[in-house]
Parts: C-alpha cells; sequence; structure tokens
C-alpha cells in the first residue's frame, strides 16, 4: 500500500513517499525537503508539494491512483475534521486554509490532516515505542509542550482539536513562561521554558560574583539554551545538574495529572527526554511516586520515544495510514 505524507513546518517542509506492507510495517521510499521560508505563503507552497509528489512518483514508476491516501501533519492550530489551517504561529500567513480540500480536488484520493502532536502520537503509536498500546499518551517535550492522546485504540483529538494541550496546566503560581502561562507545564518542561529558567538561576549566581559555566557573563545570557545547560550538566556542572532537576520535578507533577486523568498504559516522551533522560529520570520518578494514584502509576510506564529523526516522515504517514482505518 503506498502512501504519501507531507510533513509542514516553520522552517522546513517534507513530501514522503512511503509504503505500508501486509505486516503493517511502514517504510519511507523517498522523499523531497524543502525550505519553509523558499515560499512561504500557501499559495506558493502548495503547488510545490504537489509538483514534489509527482516527482516522487515519476521516479519510483508510479502513478497518482497507485496513491491510497495522504496524510498532512502541521503545527496547528487546525481543524482536522474540515481540512482546514488555523493561523499556526509558526506558519504566517497560513490563514483558514482549506489545504485538505485542494489537495483532494487536484490529486482526486482520500486527504487527512492532523496536528503535528497528534501525528506523531499515532506515528509511535503504531510504529514506535507504544506498540501495542491501546492507550498510550504521546508528549512532544521539545521547542514546545503538546501531547496527542491514544484513547481505547484510537486518536482523540476532542471536540475542536484542542484535545491534548497539556503545555497550558499550570504547575506553580510562579516560573517560566510557556503556552502564556507563567508556571506553566511549557514553561517548565520545554526547551524555552529550560533556558528561562537557566537564565533566571544564572543570573542569581553571576550577581553574586560566581562564575557559571554554561554562561560567562550577564551579557551572555541571552545565548543559553537547553543544549548549553544539558552539555554543562552532563559535565558534572552542579548549577546545570540543578536546573534539570528542577524540570524533571515538574515533568513529573505535569506527567502524574496525565497518569491520574487517563489512567494510560503508556507515556512517550520525545526529543529532550530522548537526548536527556539520565538527567531527568530520578526526580522525574520521585515526583511521580509522591503525586500520582498508586494503581494508576503501576500500569503506566514511561519510556522515551524511538523513532527520533525520522519522527517527522513517519507521522504524516502515520496520518495517511489511520485515514484509511478511519474510512474502512
Amino acid at each position: 500500500m503506498n502512501l504519501i505524507g507531507i510533513d509542514i513546518g516553520g522552517t522546513k517542509c517534507a513530501v514522503i513517499l512511503g509504503s505500508l506492507d501486509e505486516k503493517g510495517d511502514i517504510s519511507i521510499v523517498d522523499k523531497r525537503v524543502y525550505s519553509t521560508s523558499e515560499f512561504h505563503l500557501p499559495g506558493k507552497m502548495i503547488p510545490q508539494f504537489i509538483s514534489g509528489i509527482n516527482e516522487l512518483l515519476k521516479k519510483s514508476n508510479l502513478v497518482i491512483k497507485d496513491i491510497t491516501s495522504v496524510g498532512i501533519s502541521c503545527g496547528g492550530p487546525l481543524d482536522s475534521k474540515k481540512g482546514i489551517i488555523l493561523s499556526p504561529p509558526n506558519l504566517p500567513g497560513w490563514d483558514e486554509v482549506h489545504i485538505v480540500e485542494q489537495f483532494e480536488r487536484e490529486l482526486g484520493i482520500p486527504v487527512a490532516i492532523q496536528n503535528d502532536a497528534n501525528a506523531c502520537a499515532l506515528a509511535e503509536w503504531k510504529f514506535g515505542a507504544g506498540r501495542g498500546t491501546m492507550n498510550m499518551v504521546f508528549l512532544t517535550f521539545g521547542t514546545g509542550m503538546g501531547a496527542g492522546l491514544i484513547l481505547d485504540g484510537n486518536l482523540y483529538s476532542g471536540t475542536n482539536d484542542n484535545a491534548g494541550e497539556v503545555g497550558h496546566l499550570r504547575l506553580d503560581r510562579m516560573g517560566p513562561v510557556g503556552y502564556g502561562k507563567s508556571g506553566s507545564f511549557e514553561g517548565f518542561c520545554s526547551g524555552g521554558g529550560i533556558a528561562q529558567l537557566a537564565r533566571t538561576m544564572a543570573l542569581e549566581k553571576l550577581q553574586m560574583g560566581e562564575k557559571v559555566k554554561f554562561c560567562n557573563s550577564i551579557a551572555e545570557l541571552q545565548n543559553i539554551t537547553a543544549q548549553s545547560v544539558a552539555e554543562a550538566a552532563n559535565g558534572g556542572d552542579n548549577l546545570a545538574k540543578e536546573i534539570f532537576e528542577k524540570c524533571g520535578t515538574y515533568l513529573g507533577n505535569g506527567l502524574s495529572v496525565i497518569i491520574d486523568i487517563l489512567n494510560p498504559e503508556c507515556i512517550v516522551l520525545g526529543s529532550i527526554f530522548v537526548r536527556s533522560a539520565n538527567l531527568l529520570i530520578k526526580p522525574m520518578e520521585r515526583a511521580i511516586a509522591e503525586e500520582s494514584l498508586p494503581l494508576a502509576r503501576k500500569v503506566c510506564r514511561i519510556v522515551p520515544a524511538e523513532l527520533e529523526e525520522k519522527i517527522g516522515d513517519i507521522a504524516s504517514l502515520s496520518v495517511a495510514a489511520n485515514n484509511i482505518k478511519t474510512k474502512s
């Protein structure tokens, strides 16, 4: 079964040709990558996607009738039921874009769209760390903190595609700002949030005349990133380790809310957790032990995402595969 995936991001996009075999395994056959800034607006980008699809088909000696479904993964907000992209902050100018309708009119085959967290949840559920589960939560834990929910063996997106916006949960009265709220889950547990936390804690040290391994002066505070703090922590720096200790504690607090409300079998954590689990697991597990219900905690595995750098490609193909299941 041949599938097309389209991964739309703020800096780059990709068109992917994939194959789903009889065993249910998915593979990437070929792809085309584009710079979002090169074309920018949907009126220029969508024709590039169509052209990319035709190029991939020609190269593989296929025609559009050989494709079963097309899946689109894109940052929200969007309306997955109507197939409309609704002004994502990372895609200026993409306002009320009826992208599914445009692709179906152009290609004549079924097309579906999901926000990127939901698409990644489908990918990890079917082809990654969540295989074999009926109730799974995927957390992006990258630039931001969003979730995709698999409940009773189906993707759950809520009444108007706002299910899984866990980054907006307030975990403390004060703290780093994420998702428009200080002390939010995204504020404490995201790349931007870790950097904010590190800048505040580094400033305290620098103002007292102490040295900070990952920042030499107050003038360099804005250069701090989650990666630079992680490198310092892995090098044994106590302040950097303290920052990740705090992040891990709030991660555990946030996961406890999810565990108690949804009672999942598995929570899959992406990006930063994949790279820095060694810095986060102990404080995370301590917080979960203190905050979550024992019976729910006992049946929930917390694991890093498996698909890593392939997840964007597999995510869009997973939307296409899920579209077949939904319509069958």
